[in-house]
Parts: structure tokens; C-alpha cells; sequence
């Protein structure tokens, strides 16, 4: 078993509940770990044995493309999207990040994490 990650995804999106999200729209940041079984690709040195993180980055911008009302929403899509796609992932991390988000207050950024298993 293996593991490949990708971090700071950076998406410019239109998530959320308020009118305006859908209209402004915000930053967003993605960081996407997968699991899967990298053994025969280190013997191959084959694309084709491996979970291609250029195919993970293309789901993760396409579907941030999509908009939700809940990170919780888009967070799920991914995660089903890659279980589709990609046969050889059998775990799958996501966190969606809104940058300064508009809560009221001084916050960096709100985060939903998502974890789920084939």
C-alpha cells in the first residue's frame, strides 16, 4: 500500500449558502491523500500501474467547477468521482478549504475534512 498526496490545491470557486458566494465566489484550498497499492508500479516504472495525480487534480478542479452549497457536498462528489475512476484507490482523504470565509469574524479559512474506504 501506498500513499499520494496532493496539497494546496488552489481553486477559485462559488461554494456556499449566501447569494453573494454564488456571485463573487472565494479561494479555495484542496488537499487530497489517496491509498492505494503502488507495488507494481515500482516495478514497472508504468503509468498505467499507478493512481495518476495529473487525472486526481483534473476531478478535484472539475468538481470544485460544480457549484454546492456545503464544502460537505463538493467534498463527497470528489470522493465518489475518484472511487469511479480510479480502480486502484481504496482510500481516499479530502479537505476543502474556503479561504476567509464570511463569518463575521477574522478567520483564516474553515476547513471539512472527508475520509472513505471502497
Amino acid at each position: 500500500m501506498g500513499i499520494i498526496r496532493l496539497k494546496r490545491i488552489k481553486v477559485y470557486a462559488y461554494h456556499g449558502c449566501l447569494v453573494e458566494e454564488g456571485k463573487i465566489g472565494s479561494d479555495y484550498l484542496v488537499d487530497l491523500k489517496v491509498k492505494a497499492s503502488l507495488a507494481e508500479a515500482s516495478k514497472t516504472d508504468a503509468l498505467k500501474d499507478t493512481v495518476d495525480y495529473v487525472h486526481l487534480n483534473r476531478i478535484v478542479k472539475e468538481e470544485m467547477a460544480i457549484r454546492s452549497k456545503l464544502l460537505e457536498h463538493v467534498g463527497k462528489r470528489i470522493i465518489d468521482r475518484i472511487f469511479k475512476e480510479l480502480l486502484l484507490v481504496n482510500e481516499i482523504k479530502v479537505q476543502v478549504s474556503k479561504v476567509n470565509p464570511p463569518i463575521g469574524g477574522n478567520v483564516a479559512e474553515v476547513v471539512v475534512a472527508m475520509k472513505s474506504k471502497r
